[in-house]
């Protein structure tokens, strides 16, 4: 019996900043987002949108074919919680009409949680084949405006179901894993923005992929020359570019640039309009990989690299299961894309500085999200989310 992810579904918000805009305001060259971090647009959370909402409305197409009692467990992966006890997923079980007896859990460590997610889902199927688990990583990424971090921002959700007998991807059982306590990036409690030592995560961050691979192919027969295709955590896309030269050096490959450049090309381009989305980054990444390269993937195995600073990363694998491109959301993935609303300098300052209010006092949230889902009011330190 096999087991993995069974169908797979992603939201963005429906404002973005073209980062030509940024540029031109700090008075710099767009080539140095476009090609140098190979970022174009970077997504905006409305005001009533947060990481609930985005993980509800990921969440719906598959809910609205499976049915809201097929669902036995929700983990929902995040760093950008709501609440300090409650988890994110149990206002998400409320507005997807989720059976009473589903479990939620609210998984958190930097990017990575979302791969915890999926092993964990992946044992409870295992042990009831019959169950289905709902993973959703929501993220909505912020840094400080002025900083080298500014046009990393972002946000998105994906949703992912997983099942036996998968229809998109098997996931194998062999896994790399590496730990380390680090201070790369950060979010205290008392921060609306991550702190992060740039130069100093990247170096984390390729240290932790060759030490995952080579715990890795400690447990596992595969070799590099195995895989089709590479999904790397995306903080920016040429992250990933980077990465991946670095793995292919690593193994000695004796690949070409172009020939490592198409091992992940696929997975980068929703990032590359979308911007940094944490946890969702490597999963909408993959729904890239799924609906935009023009192979047959059925058959081809595929590697995955999730980080999250602080540090863990897990390197594992997967296989595309025959007939996937009959199961994926990709018309309505390019719908929403497409329709997005591109906004000023101004506006983006705006959505920016948009009141987080904290005085437990009422406050309306003016409707500015074009999805099912939205947070209406703020009032007693309760949210208010409500269906459209």
């Amino acid at each position: 019996m096999s087991v993995g992810i069974d169908e797979i579904s992603f939201y963005t918000s429906n404002y973005f900043l073209d980062l030509r805009t940024l540029a031109e305001v700090q008075q710099i060259e767009s080539e140095k987002y476009y090609q140098g971090i190979g970022q174009e647009k970077m997504s905006m959370a409305a005001p009533d949108e947060d990481v609930v909402t985005m993980a509800a409305n990921a969440a719906h197409p598959l809910i609205e074919r499976v049915g809201a009692d097929s669902v036995s467990t929700l983990m929902f992966a995040t760093e950008t919680g709501v609440d300090q006890s409650k988890a994110a997923g149990v206002y998400v079980h409320r507005l997807l009409g989720l059976n009473a007896n589903c479990r939620v859990v609210e998984l958190k460590q930097a990017c990575y949680s979302a791969t915890a997610a999926i092993q964990m889902a992946c044992a409870l199927v295992a042990r009831q084949p019959e169950k289905k688990v709902l993973v959703i990583a929501s993220d909505i990424a912020r840094y400080d405006l002025d900083t080298s971090g500014e046009a990393t921002q972002g946000c998105g959700a994906v949703a992912m179901l997983i099942s036996a007998n998968p229809r998109l991807i098997e996931i194998d059982p062999e896994v790399g894993n590496y730990t380390e306590d680090v201070m790369d990036f950060w979010r205290p409690n008392y921060r609306s923005t991550a702190l992060v030592d740039g130069k100093y995560s990247t170096k984390i961050y390729l240290k932790s992929l060759k030490k995952t691979w080579e715990n890795f192919v400690e447990v596992s027969a595969l070799a590099f020359h195995d895989f089709s295709h590479f999904c790397y955590h995306l903080p920016f896309s040429r992250m990933a570019e980077k990465a991946h030269k670095h793995l292919a050096k690593i193994n000695k490959a004796g690949l070409t640039l172009e020939q490592v450049e198409q091992q992940v090309e696929d997975t980068l381009h929703y990032n590359r309009i979308i911007g940094n989305s944490y946890t969702a980054s490597m999963y909408i990444g993959l729904t890239s990989l799924l609906e935009n390269c023009k192979q047959n993937l059925a058959g081809k195995k595929v590697g995955f690299f999730s980080y999250g600073s602080g540090c863990v990363a897990e390197f594992f694998s997967g296989t595309v299961v025959a007939g996937y491109e009959k199961c994926l959301h990709t018309l309505n993935h390019k719908s929403m894309l497409d329709a997005r609303q591109e906004v000023s300098y101004d506006e983006y300052l705006q959505l920016y500085r948009y009141p987080d209010p904290k005085d437990g006092e009422h406050h309306d949230i003016p409707a500015g999200t074009t999805g099912r889902f939205r947070l209406a009011a703020i009032s007693g330190h309760k949210r208010e989310y409500v269906i459209c």
